[in-house]
């Protein structure tokens, strides 16, 4: 019977190393006795499933502890905080133990998952006559015109150093809302996204050997792209936003993907015969904070 795989690129940080055993099983830990006022201090992170709590040096974390089908603690740390999966044979106490043995990876992982979120939110946009928005890796001015039956993209090639020159009028009349200016901008994204995405795997696939069959638009919140083996390819919209360099890489590695299923040696060798600085735009793709939707 053929079975379908499929392989994704994620958002956000993948998980930990499973961490190693620890030499003996330690007592479950009350909570620490604090004042309410220094566990919300800064130095704290919350889950908002949070079932569980560590000290870690002097930060506080409250975290979500899930029991699992796995063969080790698993620890992964994203939008909302920390998880931390394990055996349903693992007592507690090991759990704990684990949660300190790799408190100095939590609250790096946690510090950077805060700090993108601060850039995230910092990035929001109003949408409005005049808001921005970064498309290909410029900025792109937004220009209410109800003139035009259709959103239009103008290039200015004599702006000025640090001016966009990008504007897309939009067939909007100067009343419209947000919400009315927000979706015009986001239709227009998603065209562009399809037509570029096809033109970027009609590119890579030759030199890779791969035959993809169709591509899916993905708005996925934890996602960047999707290989499945039937050469169904999807990627997220928003991956307009970036520099094309990026977008090729993600184009690369999903198809790559359609050679090896899996994320192995030969996997990253295959990427490389495409993209040789793939490392250096996988970080920018982690780094680089979005404006939310």
């Amino acid at each position: 019977m053929f079975k379908l795989i499929q392989l994704t690129l994620d958002l956000f940080d993948a998980p930990a190393p499973p961490a190693p055993p620890p030499p003996a099983p330690a007592p479950v830990a009350a909570p620490p006795a604090e004042p309410l006022d220094a566990v919300l201090a800064p130095a704290t992170f919350h889950h908002p499933r949070a079932n569980r709590s560590a000290l870690l040096g002097t930060t506080f974390v409250a975290y979500e502890f899930k029991r699992a089908r796995r063969k080790s603690i698993g620890f992964v740390v994203g939008q909302e905080g920390l998880t931390v999966s394990a055996p349903r044979w693992v007592p507690l106490g090991e759990v704990d133990a684990a949660v300190q043995s790799k408190g100095a990876w939590i609250l790096s992982k946690l510090d950077g998952a805060r700090q993108r979120q601060e850039k995230i939110e910092s990035a929001r946009i109003e949408w409005k006559d005049g808001a921005s928005f970064p498309f290909l890796g410029e900025t792109v001015i937004v220009v209410l015109d109800s003139r035009n039956g259709s959103a239009v993209l103008n290039t200015d090639a004599d702006a000025l150093p640090g001016v966009p020159r990008l504007t897309l009028h939009v067939p909007l009349p100067q009343h419209a809302t947000a919400d009315q200016i927000r979706d015009a901008v986001q239709a227009w994204l998603m065209r562009q996204a399809k037509r570029l995405f096809t033109e970027r795997l009609d590119h890579y696939a030759g030199p890779l050997g791969v035959q993809w069959r169709k591509l899916v638009l993905s708005n996925a919140g934890t996602r960047w792209g999707t290989a499945h083996s039937d050469g169904t390819i999807r990627l997220n919209w928003r991956l307009v936003h970036f520099r094309l360099s990026v977008i090729d890489y993600v184009v690369a590695h999903e198809l790559s993907h359609l050679r090896v299923m899996d994320h192995s040696p030969r996997f990253w060798d295959t990427v490389a015969t495409v993209v040789p600085d793939y490392a250096q735009l996988r970080g920018q793709l982690r780094d680089e904070a979005l404006p939310p939707w």
